[in-house]
Formats: structure tokens, C-alpha cells, sequence
């Protein structure tokens, strides 16, 4: 079953798989790179950014050379920034001792865990570790029929010794890059394409008719509503924004939209919108002021079209700014500039 199962799976994923910019070159620093952007980021997403970084960082030297506030200002916007500096950090390490050349190597990296570190391990070098995502989960649980609690770290270790029994030791890393693929484009979590499925006579779940009652998970927490209130002050087409202090817990060092102090009467807001991050939903509204709020004025300075793209900007200010500049109410100047040759 498993030769047969592996040829299939394979064969599909050579006639079929996505042209991913990251599956181009298999060279250690953009698997690597490719695979922190898509921790808990969909693909879509991802895309720009790495294209973007690639051609501003192309090696792991370049990276390395860079200022840590020039990294987090191209990451800017794709959100859980300790993975930028964390990769930063990492790159400068190499240049001294070089690339990783082992599983565990890259496993002792910070921010990386068994499922990045076999991804990286086998797509780079070639080596036989099977990458279990989300995706990779709901594969097998439907191969196997099996309806075990998948969020247990208990059920979690099994699956993954399921899926290393499933690998291809000669093509890891495409059969690694085949499972996920699998998951994302034919086995989906609330409608499996199962009529498009190479692999539907392996399973057993589709067999017993109970591919779309797997895998089983725990009901996700409900999000935390936070009310946020923004200021949005202009003087020409510049924007007055205000550090983050080097003690937040998050995003520290980045520059955001001053909050309201207080009431505002009579003023209509510029736009509201929804932010998540886990399970704290923002919803947030940005007003107009006439002026820098007086508690903010010596922590803020002002920042011109150009100078935002080159700084790292908070996600919910960003998003702000793009969603005001698109209405034409304000800032009709703030417009971003085109990228410089290299940027």
C-alpha cells in the first residue's frame, strides 16, 4: 500500500502542484525564509512579501548585513514580528558557523519547531523528516479513519509517526511539499474535493463515508472584542506617529497612530475596521484630529510617504492608512511611492 500510495501522490504532485515562488530554488536560504513567512500566514499572503525580500535580502550575507529596524520595516505588515528578528538574528549567526546541515540544527533555532525544522530539512538537504502542518494532520486522520482529538499532543505525535511512515526517503522534501499540498487544494476541511483526490482509494475515511466528519478538534476559543480608538493628525502629506516603548510585550520599537484620550464630539470617524491577532479582535476606529494629541507630541514625530515605507509600521496602522487613503477623504497626498531598484 505504501509504494502504490507514494507513486500516486507523487505523480500528482508533479503533474499539478502550485508554482509557488519558493519551490523555484531549493537552495537552504529561501526554503528557509519561505517556510518562518508561512508560519500561521496563508499563502496569498506570503507571496509579495517573500518576492520583496528576496530581492532586497537575496542571501543569508545580505540579511545578515542589514539593520535589524530595515528588516522588521519589509516584514511590516505579514505580522508576528519576532519571526523577522528571530530570522535576522539567526542569519547573522551563520555567517559566522554557516547554514545548518542537520535536522536538529535547525530545529535549535529560535522560533522553530518540529514541523518547520522537517519542512526546511528536507525540501533544503534532502533529509527524511516528515513535515506535519494542519494540513497534514486532516490528510492523515481521513487516510486512517481515525476520529482522535487531533490538538492532543499525544494524538499529534502518533500522526506524525503515521506520516513518516508514509514518506519517500528518495523525494522527501516533495513528498513532504505533496502531502501539504494535498491538503490545501483537494482535502479541504469542509468540502474535500475527494472526485479530484490521486489518493482516494488509500482512504479509509472516504471509504466508511466520514471524510467530512474528520479530523476532530476542539472548538476554537471565542475572540476577545478590544475597542481601539485611533488619531489620525496630518500636516500636508506627512503623518504624526508615536513609538512603541521597548518594554510592550509586542511589536516593540514600532511606530503606530496615537490613541484617542477621551471624548471626541461631533466628529465622524474616517473608518472603522476589524483586526485579529490570536484571539483578540480590535475593533478599531480612526478619527480625524487637528493636531498631535499634547501627552504625544514630543514621542511622535512625523512621517512622509517614503519615510513610512522604510519604517516599521504597526499592522493596524498600516491597514488604516490604506483604508483612508483609498476613501480620498484624507490624505489625497499620502501616496506610497514605487519601490527603488533593490528595495
Amino acid at each position: 500500500m505504501i509504494g502504490p500510495f507514494r507513486r500516486a501522490l507523487l505523480a500528482w504532485y508533479d503533474a499539478s502542484r502550485r508554482d509557488l515562488p519558493w519551490r523555484r530554488n531549493n537552495d537552504f536560504y529561501p526554503v528557509w525564509l519561505s517556510e518562518i513567512m508561512l508560519q500561521q500566514t496563508r499563502v496569498e499572503a506570503v507571496i509579495p512579501y517573500f518576492d520583496r525580500f528576496l530581492a532586497r535580502f537575496p542571501n543569508t550575507a545580505a540579511l545578515a548585513d542589514a539593520a535589524e529596524s530595515e528588516v522588521l520595516a519589509l516584514w511590516s505588515g505579514l505580522g508576528y514580528y519576532s519571526r523577522a528578528r528571530n530570522l535576522h538574528r539567526a542569519a547573522r549567526s551563520f555567517t559566522e558557523r554557516g547554514d545548518p546541515s542537520r535536522y536538529d540544527e535547525i530545529l535549535a533555532l529560535a522560533g522553530i519547531g518540529p514541523y518547520t525544522a522537517a519542512a526546511i530539512a528536507s525540501i533544503a538537504l534532502g533529509l527524511p523528516h516528515a513535515a506535519v502542518d494542519g494540513n497534514v494532520l486532516r490528510v492523515i486522520s481521513r487516510l486512517k479513519n481515525d476520529a482522535s482529538e487531533i490538538s492532543q499532543a499525544a494524538i499529534r505525535a502518533r500522526f506524525t509517526k503515521e506520516a513518516q511512515s508514509l514518506l519517500d526517503p528518495r523525494r522527501p522534501g516533495d513528498f513532504n511539499q505533496a502531502m501539504m499540498e494535498l491538503g490545501a487544494t483537494v482535502c479541504l476541511p469542509r468540502n474535500p474535493r475527494c472526485g479530484e483526490c490521486p489518493v482516494q482509494r488509500f482512504c479509509e475515511g472516504r471509504a466508511a463515508g466520514r471524510e467530512r466528519e474528520l479530523p476532530v478538534k476542539r472548538r476554537k476559543d471565542q475572540a476577545r472584542d478590544i475597542p481601539l480608538d485611533l488619531l489620525l493628525t496630518t500636516r500636508g502629506n506627512e503623518v504624526f506617529l508615536i513609538r512603541r516603548g521597548a518594554q510592550e510585550r509586542r511589536l516593540a520599537g514600532f511606530w503606530e497612530l496615537p490613541q484617542k484620550q477621551g471624548p471626541i464630539r461631533g466628529v465622524k470617524p474616517l473608518a472603522k475596521f476589524t483586526h485579529r491577532i490570536v484571539n483578540d479582535r480590535f475593533r478599531v476606529t480612526v478619527y480625524a484630529a487637528s493636531s498631535p494629541p499634547p501627552t504625544f507630541r514630543e514621542a511622535g514625530e512625523w512621517f512622509s510617504p517614503e519615510r513610512i515605507t522604510q519604517t516599521p509600521v504597526t499592522t493596524i496602522t498600516r491597514k488604516a492608512l490604506t483604508l483612508i487613503e483609498r476613501s480620498g477623504r484624507v490624505l489625497g497626498k499620502l501616496r506610497t511611492p514605487p519601490k527603488r531598484s533593490g528595495q
